[in-house]
């Protein structure tokens, strides 16, 4: 086994607390963070995982406009929401926290006051939105018009979601006010600016050096600095946010990109606090060994690659609290949707504002955790966009998870149980073919760990797959049905064997189905483990009670979760 780092401090990008989540999202930074977390737990390293809902900016103040309500009514609903579909879909948060703190606005403020020491902010006159009918400043997120890029004709005033370009609201081709529709305008107004200039040579040489990055992302990084950093806004024209320690600033608010990230500081000071050692969350924010990695969606890697690596360079300058930097930023491409009208089936985009989305927490209400995770991870989106598909949702839990893996655990343990009295007692010496199929593990389980450990948990999938296809495979060469009748002893024997394979199936099963292994050990007594780890084989495995660990997708259901998704295409 490869030898253990330090420390990890694992995070998925904060969800704005203004909605459900859908598996869009899911698939872009939370499954595949948590699938890798567990993974890094079962090998015992040191690893820390944090979250929080974002509850500042625009998004927030929108929903409570459109709703009637609170911006504070508005987060602390979704933060349960999110926090309990979280904890339904099995996602191992070592922490789950919220921007709303006070402990995170002094982060905040902390932040600020050190960039501001260290010559990093600026104050100037800047050309904003401001909406006569309304008479208020706009902030970009109440702007919407056609992307000066791509022609997107839905964009929002700061970054486009179809194309991820940045640009200044007056760029908009055709602006309006997304509350009332009506026309804007330029005027001027005074902002706070984190000068991004000054870090371009330290940005450019620190994402160079980064060859574990996906190439995607390397190369996009890299021709964003390229292109020539510009100062960004740090400040909104807002009251829903953290307050700014200036005066003449009572008005404003930090803009919600400068201070989301410094959410994974808080969120790790929550975690220290609440186990009861306060200072240690320095040791994974402050100490050199540390692996500091974030799963986002595409569309955050400027924020995660450029401008939140410029925060902590400019906020640990001087080598008295010095931050680490991210050491991997796996972004994820997009989840879109197959959708069937009439008939035919179409692939679509998301849209929550029209309800087309697949919704999580409707999801576990028609279907167990660990099925949909399965699937889900079977289509992430790590090098292209993936769709989601109900009907390939019902083909790959039945034939995948069911046919290859559920199967094989069915046959070895009602098998033993059934005629051998769930006792399987070492044999003397495994046999040629048993041999054999402990090598053939061994290699897969190595490629298993090489791309797992490159974070590509799709790939790794695959390779869980090929350990069920070739333990099936062994398990049918054998016939225990035909050996428990002409020689019972080989038969046992052969169980045997199947129960080490099934042992390694199931420790590399669990981070994608943590549930249903965990069941699994309630009848299997027997180390679930790695056949590489294994000192020696165990004296012996037990079977009792064991039931299937999976349910049928059946047709039905499949059919009913597509007409809700038709029905939302339609309207």
């Amino acid at each position: 086994m490869e030898e253990k780092s330090a420390r990890y401090l694992v995070t998925s990008a904060l969800p704005y607390a203004n909605g459900p989540l859908h598996v869009g999202q899911i698939v872009g930074a939370y499954l595949p963070a948590d699938v890798y977390v567990r993974y890094l737990r079962a090998r015992g390293e040191d690893v820390v995982y944090v979250c929080g809902t974002d509850e500042h900016g625009v998004p927030i103040t929108l929903t409570a406009e459109r709703e009637g309500k609170s911006p504070r009514e508005v987060v602390d609903y979704w933060w349960a929401h999110m926090k309990e579909t979280f904890e339904r879909f099995g996602i191992s948060f070592d922490n789950f926290s919220r921007t709303s703190t006070e402990l995170h606005a002094g982060n905040t403020q902390l932040f600020y006051e050190r960039l501001k020491s260290g010559g990093y902010i600026s104050e100037a006159e800047s050309q904003q939105m401001y909406s006569p009918t309304e008479g208020r400043f706009l902030p970009d997120r109440y702007v919407e018009g056609t992307c000066p890029v791509c022609g997107y004709k839905e964009a929002r005033g700061d970054q486009c979601d179809n194309c991820g370009s940045w640009y200044e609201a007056y760029e908009l081709i055709d602006p309006h006010s997304k509350i009332t529709g009506g026309p804007v305008e330029v005027r001027e107004t005074t902002h706070l600016y984190l000068d991004l200039p000054k870090f371009s040579e330290r940005l450019g040489e620190y994402v160079s050096g980064q060859d574990h990055w996906r190439t995607s992302v390397k190369n996009f990084i890299l021709g964003v600095i390229d292109a020539g950093l510009e100062k960004r806004p740090i400040t909104r024209d807002i009251n829903w946010g953290v307050p700014i320690p200036e005066p003449g600033f009572d008005e404003k608010r930090f803009y919600v990109w400068f201070d989301a990230c410094i959410g994974y500081v808080s969120s790790t000071m929550e975690w220290a606090e609440r186990i009861g050692e306060p200072d240690r969350w320095r040791e994974y924010w402050q100490e050199p060994d540390t692996r500091l990695i974030h799963f986002i969606g595409k569309d955050n890697t400027v924020f995660h690659a450029v401008v939140w690596p410029a925060q902590l360079m400019g906020v640990g300058e001087g080598g008295e609290e010095p931050y680490v930097l991210p050491y991997d930023i796996p972004a994820n491409e997009f989840m879109n949707l197959e959708v069937v009208l009439y008939g035919e089936r179409h692939p679509m985009q998301m849209s929550t504002s029209r309800n087309l989305a697949v919704w999580l927490h409707e999801a576990l209400d028609r279907f167990p955790a660990d099925p949909l995770r399965f699937y889900l991870a079977s289509a992430l989106p790590e090098t292209g966009d993936t769709v989601f598909s109900w009907r390939d949702f019902q083909g790959r839990v039945n034939n995948d998870l069911i046919g290859t893996l559920g199967n094989y655990v069915n046959r070895v343990l009602s098998f033993a149980e059934r005629y051998f009295g769930g006792e399987l007692p070492q044999p003397q010496e495994p046999s040629e073919e048993a041999s054999e199929v402990f090598a053939d593990f061994k290699e897969l389980e190595r490629r298993y760990e090489e791309k797992m450990l490159s974070i590509r948990p799709r790939e790794a999938l695959g390779e869980l797959l090929a350990m069920g296809r070739r333990a099936n495979r062994f398990f049918d060469g054998q016939a225990p049905w035909k050996s428990r009748k002409e020689d019972p002893d080989q038969a046992r024997a052969s169980l045997y064997a199947c129960s080490v394979l099934l042992g390694s199936i199931a420790y590399h099963a669990a981070p994608y189905v943590p549930e249903a292994v965990e069941r699994l050990r309630g009848f299997f007594d027997g180390p679930v483990a790695r056949i590489s780890d294994l000192e020696k084989l165990p004296e012996a495995y037990r079977v009792s009670g064991a039931k299937p660990l999976f349910v049928r997708v059946e047709e039905a259901e499949v059919e009913a979760a597509e007409e809700r998704l038709a029905s939302a295409a339609k309207s």
